[in-house]
């Protein structure tokens, strides 16, 4: 059973990127600050096979910065439909390689390469949304990868609810939890 819970997990992962519409692709990214808490929505744009989760970001961000002072992060899922939550847990690091990072980069449509040229960095006041500056000559695009070390999962369901958790260092093979 364990085994079936863990592909599951691992396919609606999959589907939070692959598929446009499904509720994973908008997830929780949580990290820690100065002991403070920080929590922010992001876009699941891939998975590798060895499950490692990846994110786009603007280099100059707040979380780029948090998470290279800390690079200990959880992302959050939730499916309504399916009442199932998927908490992946580890460490986040920055995307160095020039070719993947050319891949990811090219796979950005249309007007969203506005997100990563901005004059000014994410977070900085302006006195009205539509004065939002540009540099076409700058590209601040970056790859967060989060290396999944625990996966716990959550299916809501009667008479029994079923929480698991599946851990790298033990080859992902898997323990119920209580709810």
């Amino acid at each position: 059973m364990l085994c079936e819970i863990f592909k599951t997990l691992r396919n609606e992962l999959q589907f939070g990127y692959l598929k446009r519409k499904h509720p994973f692709r908008y997830c929780y990214l949580a990290s820690a600050c100065d002991s403070r808490p920080i929590i922010r929505t992001v876009v699941l744009r891939d998975m590798t096979k060895d499950l490692e989760l990846i994110f786009f970001t603007d280099s100059r961000s707040q979380k780029v910065i948090q998470l290279k002072q800390n690079p200990q992060a959880e992302v959050l899922f939730y499916h309504p439909k399916k009442l199932l939550q998927i908490k992946a847990s580890g460490n986040v690091s920055l995307l160095t390689d020039e070719e993947k990072l050319n891949y990811y980069q090219n796979k950005i449509q249309g007007p969203s390469i506005n997100d990563y040229i901005t004059k000014e960095p994410p977070s900085t006041p302006i006195n009205n949304p539509d004065w939002v500056e540009y540099n076409n000559e700058e590209v601040n695009f970056c790859v967060l990868v989060l290396k999944i070390e625990a996966l716990e999962g959550l299916q809501l369901k009667r008479p029994n609810h079923i929480r698991t958790r599946f851990k790298r260092q033990d080859s992902w093979k898997g323990e119920f939890l209580v709810p």
